[in-house]
């Protein structure tokens, strides 16, 4: 197995997560909390979608898919690039209202299937390449890639963990 392979495969996991903790929830299901300030199961997936956009993109020097049409609308935000939930005070974060479960997957979708096709194309050499040079030591591109995934599994299993609790 390559590199690339290796990634795709640790990325490819995250959608199929997703789908299985909004699936059949409501919006009033994605925006419960289990304690006033707690994240919600809809704040947790957009989240995640949200950092996964954010920092490919960074890396590879492009635009986030989430600035492109009508992906802030749909969560009723303003489409805010900045804006991915790092930081966010309760009510920022009481403020993400996707309009549905399939929202949630939707974005995460495309947002994977850009991050797939690019994973793709990788060679293990490429992960050396020092992409945020603000932290000591460096980041390198690879260590932002598995940084990135393991933050999106331990939202999915946050998410997770919510959605058992409702019981549902």
């Amino acid at each position: 197995m390559d590199v690339a392979e290796l990634l795709i495969e640790l990325y490819g996991r995250i959608p199929t997560l997703a789908r299985s903790v909004v699936e059949d929830l409501d919006t009033g299901q994605l925006a419960e909390s289990p304690a006033p300030g707690a994240n919600n199961i809809g704040w947790l997936i957009w989240h995640l979608a949200r950092v996964q956009d954010d920092h490919v993109a960074a890396i590879r020097g492009v635009e986030q898919v989430w600035a492109t049409g009508t992906w802030a609308s749909r969560f009723d935000l303003a489409p805010d690039p900045s804006n991915i939930g790092y930081g966010h005070t309760v009510e920022e974060a009481l403020a993400v209202h996707p309009e549905g479960p399939g929202v949630l997957v939707e974005y995460l979708e495309t947002v994977q299937d850009r991050t797939v096709a690019w994973l793709a194309t990788l060679g293990a050499t490429e992960l050396d390449r020092i992409v945020d040079d603000s932290w000591d030591p460096p980041v390198t591109m690879g260590v932002r890639l598995v940084s990135v995934a393991d933050d999106c599994l331990q939202h999915l299993g946050q998410a997770a963990y919510l959605r058992g609790l409702m019981g549902v």
